[in-house]
């Protein structure tokens, strides 16, 4: 069985099929799944889903493409929807400086805010790094939070300075594309204890289902991709990143 530590079934392509996703969790060998907010509208939806479906846990928190939307009101409301017992973590945060959609010292300012919010409600973090290795490390290396570097495109360096720190890393989709070549060697430097697994969907289907629409069912592609990475069984890498993912996000069997 599978977790797939970051999805967004929210994504209107999935208003016609969300429900018949979840509920075929147990036949596509999905055991869990996190759905990860982005914006001040959707972070009262992930909660509500999850707390509406046994298999789905929460994070809430404002993505950097709408890290302007970060306010004090905004702030109260993730307190309040973190009282939730579903509710596992603060994300997604970060930085993204490809699209720069936001100023990148706003989008600091507000990745900063959101890690300090984390260490308060003693919940991990669910980090967004694009094209800002270094200064997401920076902002990470000595903050004292706890956490994953969601859909990892970083380097094997990277990559170590993020376990040395004590962060977990989550492999997607983009793990099995035929230019993958540094997030395969990133792969193969993070220890089974640490890694984690992910669709990010509905973006970044995996091969052999790349161009449709991603879904937390393709999960096992990602898994099959690191089993050949690592060289051991497919079930040791669902086992291992399910039992990383329920340690992490302080999930019991209960």
């Amino acid at each position: 069985m599978f977790f797939d530590t970051h999805t967004h079934l929210l994504d209107e392509r999935f208003d016609e099929t969300r429900g018949q996703i979840i509920a075929d969790f147990e036949r596509d060998g999905v055991d869990f799944v996190i759905e990860c907010s982005t914006d001040a509208k959707d972070i009262g939806q992930s909660v509500r889903l999850a707390e509406t479906n046994q298999k789905v846990y929460a994070a809430v928190g404002i993505h950097p493409h709408t890290a302007g939307d970060y306010s004090p009101r905004v702030k109260e409301e993730i307190i309040k929807l973190a009282k939730s017992k579903k509710v596992v973590a603060i994300g997604e945060i970060g930085l993204d400086f490809h699209y720069d959609f936001c100023p990148r010292d706003v989008q600091q300012k507000t990745f900063a805010a959101q890690i300090e919010l984390a260490k308060s409600l003693n919940l991990p973090i669910v980090v967004h790094s694009r094209e800002a290795s270094e200064a997401t490390y920076d902002m990470l290396c000595d903050c004292g939070a706890r956490g994953e570097l969601h859909c990892f495109s970083g380097s094997a360096e990277m990559a170590e300075r993020y376990l040395a720190k004590g962060f977990y890393i989550a492999f997607g989709g983009s793990l099995t594309f035929k230019n993958a070549a540094k997030v395969v060697r990133a792969a193969g430097a993070v220890p089974l204890d640490r890694l984690l697994i992910e669709t990010d969907c509905p973006y970044l289907a995996p091969e052999p289902m790349r161009g449709r629409t991603n879904q937390p069912a393709y999960v096992r592609y990602v898994a099959e991709k690191l089993s050949e990475i690592k060289g051991v069984p497919a079930e040791q890498i669902a086992k291992a990143t399910r039992e990383n993912a329920m340690r992490l996000f302080n999930i019991s069997e209960d």
